[in-house]
Order: C-alpha cells, then structure tokens, then sequence
C-alpha cells in the first residue's frame, strides 16, 4: 500500500485504539502524532501548551505531518486538532485517506481523561461540546471515511474490517 491512513477526531473518539488494531491487521506502522511529539519533546502535551501556546503545538504537528509524508506509509492517529488547519488536511489528502471516527460525546464524556487533554483539561461537557460543534463540521468535511464508533470498539470488530476492506479493496 502506497497511502497512509491518517485517523481524525476528538479527542476520546477511540483513534489510538482503532489505528493500533488497524496497523496490525494491515501490518503496516502506526504512530500516534500526540505520543510522537511528547517522546520527542519530553513534555506532554498539557505541558507543550503551556510552555509553548498552541500556535507552536500546531506548528509542531505540521512539521511532524510534513516529515511522515515521506515515510513508509503507515497509520497515523492525529491529534483532534491536527484537521484544523487548512495546510494539514491538504498534505493528509494529498498521501493519503482521511477516516472521521465520528463518537458521541456522552460516550466521549464516559471514557476522557480530561488532564491529558489539554483543550478539555479542567472545562467538563459544555466545552466538549462546544469544541465538537466547532470542529465537527471541519473533520466531516475532510473525511474520506465517517466511521462511526458510537457503540465502542468491543462491539466494533466490524469497523476495523470495514476500514481495511475500503483501503484494501
């Protein structure tokens, strides 16, 4: 395969899980774009806003976009803020497919680690829905692929082959 999968959504969608098992089964590399950039930097992303802003934590994950374009294709989980910018979604469509793990945010709101997500840290359901109405939209738009992952990935075996038989078949 000639193409990465790149993995959009909000945060808590289930993107790390579903591009691991996705990566398996296609045996091909996985990187996840916000691990990446915190075993790059030492700093987690929390820590990386903080220092930094999150115009540098952008521009941190266009750079590492503009790196994997080259590399062996591969699945990449991005982070829900990655699709943002309009230079982001062109290099993702440009070297690869666009999968939207579309989640609710209730079942969102039942599986977030909140501190670890520096958005959502400390701001409770108004404001992941205020940031789900706001980017929702713009995934939707760029998505090749809306996968649906309202019932979990325990129930979701589906999903996975679904996603490889369209990249595959």
């Amino acid at each position: 395969m000639d193409r990465h999968i790149f993995l959009v959504g909000m945060p808590g969608s289930g993107k790390s899980a579903l591009g691991r098992r996705v990566a398996s089964k296609l045996q091909m590399p996985y990187l996840d774009t916000d691990v990446y950039l915190t075993e790059s930097t030492g700093m987690d992303t929390a820590q990386l806003y903080e220092a930094f802003g999150e115009q540098a934590f952008r521009d941190g994950e266009t750079r590492l976009l503009e790196d994997l374009i080259n590399a062996t294709p591969g699945v990449i989980s991005t982070g829900g803020g990655v699709c943002l910018r309009d230079i982001n979604r062109k290099l993702m469509h440009n070297h690869g497919v666009i999968i939207l793990i579309d989640r609710p945010i209730d079942d969102i709101m039942l599986d977030i680690r909140a501190e670890k997500r520096p958005l959502l840290a400390q701001k409770g359901k108004e404001e992941i829905e205020r940031i789900y109405g706001e980017r929702m939209p713009i995934y939707r738009k760029a998505a090749d692929i809306v996968m649906d992952n309202g019932n979990g990935f325990h129930n979701g075996l589906s999903m996975l082959e679904e996603i490889v038989r369209r990249y595959a078949g």
